[in-house]
């Protein structure tokens, strides 16, 4: 665990503030948590990344008063607290921040538990789908597959690696097709960047999902599959505990997207003008290409048939399976045209 951090005053917002504001912060942060403050600096509650998950699967916009999914009575310490009570609180609580307060109820500070150089291994199996001709792309993809495309110096494909590296996924499954062998040839055994990679190799396109019923042997434990198009800052370890404790068959994660329309709307009632509407914003929730399974869901799967997520989802669901949506708020972008791959290379500097 660190001391009290240097930098927590990143993560201090006014109560003015709006989800859409707090969303900024975390994804701005390392803190994980968002510290809400009055005009006297006295904390009136935490927003974490659970709920402003909670808040999007609810009423609120992302230009809701942050009031809204404010947690107003989160675990506080003294200024001055023993660092081994403080260990004993976080544990005991099973809790990562710790904001310090004054005796006047002032926020001074925050204790973080300091989880960067110990990552939990996951033995699961996380499988990227990288199997698309990319046909949108061309002709970026003429001579390469669209996961092998390069953003920031180095292949998509590696990016997704390497995050879920980082959340201690070590076993790999690619899927390929279109010029599969440039990316066995570019990847390996996995050796080279620590990890374990094997491929299934798609004799016919099978979809989004349909290559997971050519897995030898079955999973025994849930995977995480993600397109081999989608860059983001998410992180898979949360999404598979979210999967889990959910009790899921199957989880997708979704992400807000926002409509801006161009005109004013005309609420009507039949012929009688109800109402109106300046621009209105629509709000959607998208599929972000991301997702975990149980392995009793691949059942669904007819061996060697294609067959798309939405529709293993709408499959699971049909049959009385429980699917939920994981909604995620970090930077994502699916790279399916020319104008994303130059707005992803413009965009991430790792």
């Amino acid at each position: 665990m660190s001391d009290i951090l240097d930098n927590w005053r990143g993560g201090v917002l006014p109560v003015s503030a709006t989800l859409r504001d707090a969303i900024n912060n975390l994804n701005e942060s390392s803190l994980k948590i968002v510290l809400i403050v009055n005009e006297l600096d006295q904390l009136l509650g935490t927003v974490s990344d659970g709920d402003i998950r909670r808040g999007l699967l609810g009423t609120v916009s992302l230009d809701s008063p942050i009031v809204e999914v404010l947690h107003k009575n989160p675990f506080i310490v003294p200024e001055g607290m023993e660092r081994d009570l403080v260990v004993q609180i976080m544990i005991a609580n099973k809790i990562q921040q710790l904001p310090i307060v004054n005796s006047d109820n002032q926020l001074v500070g925050l204790h973080q538990w300091d989880d960067v150089a110990v990552i939990t291994p996951r033995l699961n199996t996380f499988v990227i789908m990288a199997g698309g001709k990319g046909t949108r792309l061309q002709p970026h993809t003429e001579n390469c597959p669209k996961p092998m495309l390069e953003v920031a110096g180095k292949p998509m494909l590696e990016h997704i690696i390497e995050r879920a590296k980082t959340d201690g996924f070590q076993n790999f499954v690619i899927s390929v097709h279109y010029m599969g062998h440039m990316i066995m040839d570019y990847f390996g055994d996995g050796a080279a960047m620590g990890v374990s990679i094997t491929y299934l190799n798609e004799k016919e396109p099978l979809g989004t999902a349909g290559a997971l019923s050519l897995l030898d042997p079955k999973p025994s434990i849930p995977i995480v599959v993600s397109n081999g198009d989608v860059i983001s800052d998410i992180r898979y370890s949360d999404l598979l505990d979210f999967h889990e404790r959910h009790d899921a068959a199957a989880t997708m994660a979704v992400k807000v997207h926002e409509i801006a329309h161009q005109f004013g709307v005309v609420n009507m009632n039949g012929i009688e003008i109800s109402g109106f509407e300046e621009k209105p914003v629509i709000q959607n929730h998208i599929n972000a290409g991301v997702y975990v399974l149980d392995p009793g869901s691949l059942e669904a799967l007819v061996h060697g048939d294609n067959c798309d997520m939405p529709s293993l989802f709408e499959r699971l669901r049909l049959k009385g399976h429980r699917i939920v949506a994981y909604p995620m708020h970090e930077p994502w972008l699916d790279v399916g045209r020319p104008n994303d791959l130059a707005k992803a290379n413009g965009q991430i500097n790792r």
